[in-house]
């Protein structure tokens, strides 16, 4: 049995996540990346290195589509890396052949495709049932074979992953490639955590935007993970197609002027369908603030610049939606699983070492 596998698939899904997020009408461009050399050794697999070269000979054949809605610069580091983490898998796949005597063909039907059974007629049934947005109204009969596919391709996965992680853990590997940057200010906005912490994580969201709502529990996540290793900031980024949202910005910076943010943040979010102001002006008061303060600050907009400066700046760095992310100025778009934030805070915290 073959195992279906792209060099992109290591990264796709977080590709395709970036779709996950509430977007203006218009897109800003971002800003280029530091350009590196074919020459440059972006991993090495113990002894054996692996160049840019060879990693962009594949990687810049796959199709931007493949990517989302990406900008080039990341869509060219996620085909990169991808491509890099095939090449080490390959290799480790090979060595093992080699070492027992046998071809690869042989080892991923011993080790990764016996590993993985064709799912039941009940699981096949119980997809259909759980994913009725996929499916486009077609009935089970319809989209048997393709779901069966779907489950095959994704339990063969699974198994080469766990069966090249083992393998991994026997190797030395490093990772050089650079990952696009971009320099973020904190714009003085509200920020948790350790003012020193390694991970500093600076979000660009919207108080209606439900992407950002389903966000906000995996930010939790993350900083309970964490701890003082990471820093978040949050600043404002209400889109104009959200007409409550610039209000519920000016709200929610009239609340941290009496040093309450972080309480009407939480309190909004989870309050998604109040907004109006009225709405805003009970939450105030339901958290114990200067009603009479907070009412003249949001009546006579008096945080508007501070938002004003928020939205230049995250267009600035290439916003183009929210919520959007930057982990010691590495973009992370859209709602993002756990998982994403692990794999980069994981990364910047190795190469602090």
């Amino acid at each position: 049995m073959n195992v279906p596998h792209s060099p992109v698939k290591a990264v796709l899904a977080l590709g395709l996540l970036m779709v996950a997020a509430c977007s203006p009408t218009n897109a800003q461009s971002s800003k280029a990346t530091k350009q590196a050399s074919q020459s440059d050794v972006v991993a090495t697999l113990d002894a054996d290195s692996i160049t840019l070269a060879e990693v962009d000979a594949r990687a810049l054949q796959e199709p931007v589509s493949s990517f989302g809605n990406a900008k080039l610069v990341q869509a060219i580091y996620m085909a990169r890396r991808a491509t890099i983490e095939e090449i080490i898998a390959n290799r480790l796949l090979d060595r093992e052949a080699k070492a027992r005597g046998i071809d690869r063909p042989t080892l991923v039907e011993r080790e990764i495709a016996s590993k993985a059974p064709a799912p039941s007629e009940a699981e096949v049934a119980a997809w259909y049932q759980a994913n009725p947005q996929r499916v486009n109204g077609a009935t089970l009969d319809q989209v048997r074979a393709p779901i069966r596919s779907l489950l095959i391709e994704q339990r063969m996965d699974a198994a080469r992953s766990a069966f090249v992680d083992a393998l991994k853990a026997k190797s030395a590997i490093t990772i050089s490639l650079d990952p696009p940057r971009v320099e973020v200010s904190t714009g003085g906005r509200p920020a948790r955590g350790n003012a020193s912490a390694p991970i500093e994580i600076i979000e660009f969201s919207d108080f209606q935007c439900p992407f950002c709502q389903r966000a906000n529990p995996t930010v939790e996540q993350v900083m309970k993970t964490y701890g003082d290793k990471v820093r978040f900031v949050y600043r404002h980024y209400p889109l104009p197609n959200h007409p409550n949202a610039r209000p519920a910005a000016e709200a929610a910076a009239c609340a941290e002027a009496q040093g309450k943010f972080w309480e009407y943040h939480d309190r909004l979010f989870a309050n998604p369908t109040k907004l109006a102001d009225a709405d805003l002006k009970a939450h105030a008061a339901a958290l114990g603030l200067d009603a009479q303060k907070f009412n003249t600050c949001f009546d006579n907009r008096q945080q508007k610049p501070g938002i004003d400066k928020d939205l230049a700046d995250g267009e600035a760095v290439g916003v183009t939606g929210t919520p959007a992310f930057f982990i010691n100025g590495r973009a992370l778009e859209g709602a993002q699983p756990f998982d994403a934030f692990k794999r980069v805070i994981d990364e910047e915290l190795a190469r602090k070492k």
